[in-house]
């Protein structure tokens, strides 16, 4: 018996040696809603957001967060779940100087982005259907973009901020609120073209 607990200890170990663990979610409460995560600018690869009733939030499973430059366009997407794991994306699609690697998404400190901008797009993909939606207010603001190095290595760039939007849904209003996120993003989340 216990060389089976031994046998099972080293391949827990080896599993957990072999992940980057900067790669995980750290989710850490917030202390008004135990729902949502705190607002961190550390890289817990988290996010969360009130959505009406419900939440959207990070989920250990999926990628939380992968950015795509095309076309003179950011697309930052939100990648986790809703009501019972239902898997959901919320995808921000901004204008943005020209940018070749992912240490140019410094760029993104201290910015704020008025989702109402005529070039801006807010889309929701769910069940292999894309919504577009019909922003009637909303903001994105990075508010912190940050280097981790490790050994006097670039690893990643935290980005850290806030979201909401109101958007209308067969002509009546919903929301997405109190929305946060603290994200480490590298090469393999990251692609220009």
């Amino acid at each position: 018996m216990k060389k089976n607990h031994l046998i099972l200890l080293i391949i827990i170990l080896f599993a957990s040696c072999s992940k980057d663990p900067f790669d995980s979610t750290i989710f850490i409460s917030d202390e008004k809603d135990h729902n949502l995560p705190a607002y961190t600018e550390w890289g817990y690869n988290t996010f969360g957001a009130e959505y009406e009733r419900d939440y959207f939030l990070v989920s250990n499973m999926i990628v939380p967060c992968k950015i795509l430059y095309k076309d003179e366009q950011l697309q930052f997407s939100l990648n986790g779940t809703i009501r019972n794991d239902k898997e959901m994306t919320l995808l921000f699609i901004f204008p943005f100087p020209q940018t070749h690697d992912y240490q140019d998404l410094l760029q993104l400190h201290k910015m704020e982005i008025d989702l109402l901008e005529q070039d801006c797009i807010v889309k929701i993909l769910q069940d292999d259907n894309e919504t577009i939606l019909d922003i009637v207010e909303g903001k994105l603001h990075f508010k912190r973009a940050q280097l981790l190095s490790i050994d006097d290595q670039v690893n990643r760039v935290i980005l850290s901020g806030t979201f909401e939007l109101c958007y209308l849904k067969n002509s009546f209003p919903s929301y997405i609120s109190n929305g946060r996120f603290d994200l480490g993003i590298t090469k393999n989340f990251f692609y220009a073209y």
